[in-house]
């Protein structure tokens, strides 16, 4: 059976290790998407860095987790977003202003919202976490 959604399979797996209190986890199945969520987590300083694992059955990321993550999760359906509407979004994912992040995919790659609205670019709505 095929798996629908790698990012939020991998953000699941993400937090499930988090609340168990575990400094490393294995995430597998791996996708480009999947990388770049998590190198704007680390660039957040959420998580410490991952390498990558190549087998026979296909690549496998471990991760380095630092205990800063409270919550985070796959946005389903990939809303659009503008510069106009980050802070509806915001307020329907974050818990409170200037806490936590969104990730955004834009023309110019993934990053977190706060930097996108620094560009001024849109995109589409990826993950949150705080």
């Amino acid at each position: 059976m095929t798996m629908n959604d790698l990012t939020a399979a991998a953000l699941s797996n993400i937090m499930i290790h988090e609340k168990l209190g575990r400094k490393e986890c294995s995430i597998k199945p791996v996708s480009r998407v999947v990388k770049r969520v998590l190198d704007v987590l680390k660039e957040a300083s959420y998580v410490a860095g991952y390498h990558v694992i190549n087998t026979t059955k296909g690549d496998m990321l471990k991760l380095e987790l630092i205990g800063n993550i409270n919550k985070c999760g796959a946005i389903k359906p990939r809303y659009n977003v503008t510069i106009q509407t980050y802070e509806k979004f915001e307020k329907r994912y974050l818990p409170s202003k200037g806490f936590g992040i969104l990730i955004v995919s834009t023309t110019k790659g993934m990053m977190s919202h706060e930097k996108a609205k620094e560009m001024k670019l849109g995109g589409r709505l990826i993950a949150y976490c705080y």
